[in-house]
């Protein structure tokens, strides 16, 4: 038994963050992961999934536009399990990152799966079925979520399959159909179609990435019919089948009218669920299963913390980190009051990309708030132009009378990279003018948030 400061139950973006930040404030510290540091992020999503990306954006450009950029390319093949081992290398690297910097910061890396009995105790079944148990006088809980199935639809790991399977597949599919088209349903559409499966995505809702703003939405719809690629809108998932072959999947279209499609396999990417740590001690949950907090993070349990995934959305590893943090020094730093996410970017990396931050138009207006849009096209901008990215825009929404952004909307090459200036912006209540005000070098895809921004306010030198 050894006695710590904290105990981080999960080495994720959550987990292994809070870890190193008590370690850096003099926390004699533990980290319980029953697999590998990194978490599902490193492991078996955000970091693995890029890397499959930037292969099919490398093969899509080369097979489709050599000749756009003067390049004549014959007999261009790939080898898939190539491709796959590559996204598994990046991974593990990633892992051992994070082993560096628990050894760095001196924090007690526990291999094992962790138990919950009793407050202020952890026990943990090592690989070799051992227990140890541990105490601590602050736990904190940062076990993340799993891929939802379907009901009646159970994952196999072969015709059946979510994210994690995705990710590993040993044979390039033929056709896929891909159920949700949030986030990863759309990046793993994006990625197998760059390679020639055939991808077809049903989605309940209007509208693909449906979180997003409807404008955004349609103009990546419009881009994926020109991929090649089917959307299934406002289509519901009626009754479902796994075959020797493949999957059977009947859908129902807005009217009712009901069709089959049959592939090779089916990915469903409909959410997600909390993985709760196990264990008898009663940790109040929500009405959708994931851990209750307070302000401060802390659980109904007095002393038992939880941050990332585990306490609800949004499911995404910078908030993790962040809320993880907060939680942290909240523990230890005297007089420091945790703050709860409030702004946050939201990112999406398939081709075009896709980050937004703030309020949708739709949102603003369902407020009812006062604002104007301005909206610049990548087609308008030199760098884009150059680089041959120019499908696309950047779109503010601004507060009236004050200025200040409101929400931030963009579409096309590096909106990841761009959108933390917009999220700066509302963090710092910029008004468009400070963002006008602001010199962004030219030529850059980056100009085209100062030019959206003069497009709201009707000063506009580019369109």
């Amino acid at each position: 038994m050894a006695n710590y400061d904290l105990i981080v139950i999960g080495a994720g973006p959550a987990g292994y963050v809070a870890a190193i930040k008590a370690a850096q404030l003099g926390k004699k510290v533990a980290c319980v992961e029953k697999e590998r540091g990194g978490g599902t992020c490193n492991n078996w999503g955000c970091i693995p999934t890029k890397a499959l990306l930037k292969n099919a954006e490398m093969y899509h450009a080369m097979k489709h536009r050599a000749a756009e950029f003067g390049f004549k390319i014959a007999g261009l093949e790939y080898d898939w399990s190539a491709i796959i081992k590559r996204s598994r290398v990046v991974s593990d690297k990633g892992a051992a990152g994070v082993d560096f910097l628990f050894k760095k910061n001196k924090i007690d890396s526990i291999k094992g799966e962790a138990v919950l009995d009793k407050a202020g105790e952890v026990k943990v079944t090592l690989a070799d079925g051992k227990v140890e148990t541990h105490t601590a006088a602050k736990i904190l809980i940062g076990t993340g979520c799993v891929s939802r199935p379907m009901p009646g639809f159970p994952f196999n790991g072969t015709t059946v399959i979510g994210s994690r399977e995705a990710l590993a597949l040993l044979a390039q599919p033929k056709s896929v159909i891909i159920i949700g088209a949030g986030a990863i349903g759309v990046e793993f559409a994006y990625f197998f179609n760059a390679f020639g499966t055939k991808v077809t995505v049903v989605e309940m809702l209007p509208n693909l990435l449906p979180v997003e703003d409807t404008e955004v939405s349609q103009a990546l719809e419009k881009s994926f019919a020109k991929q090649g690629i089917t959307a299934l809108l406002g289509h519901k998932t009626t009754k479902t089948e796994a075959t020797d072959a493949g999957v059977k999947i009947t859908v129902a279209d807005p009217q009712g009218a009901e069709k089959v499609l049959e592939a090779d396999v089916c990915l469903v990417a409909i959410g997600v669920s909390p993985l709760l740590p196990g264990g008898s001690l009663k940790i109040g949950l929500t009405d959708r299963g994931y851990i209750q907090t307070n302000d401060r993070y802390e659980t109904t349990v007095r002393g038992l913390y939880a941050a990332g995934d585990i306490i609800g959305p949004p499911w995404l590893a910078h908030v993790a980190s962040y809320e993880a943090i907060q939680a942290v020094e909240g523990m230890f730093v005297a007089g420091f009051k945790p703050k709860k996410v409030t702004i946050f970017p939201g990112c999406t990396y398939c081709h075009p990309q896709v980050a937004s931050v703030g309020l949708t138009e739709r949102a603003a207006k369902e407020k009812g708030l006062k604002f104007k849009v301005g909206k610049f096209p990548f087609m308008a901008s030199g760098k884009a132009r150059a680089i041959g990215e120019s499908e696309g825009f950047v779109k503010v929404l601004i507060g009236d009378p004050h200025g200040e952004v409101l929400g931030a909307h963009i579409i096309g090459p590096d909106a990841t990279e761009m959108i933390a200036e917009l999220g700066l912006a509302m963090t710092l209540e910029a008004t468009w003018e400070e963002i006008e005000a602001t010199i962004h070098a030219h030529p850059t895809l980056s100009e085209g948030v100062k030019e959206a921004v003069e497009m709201a306010a009707g000063h506009a030198i580019h369109v």
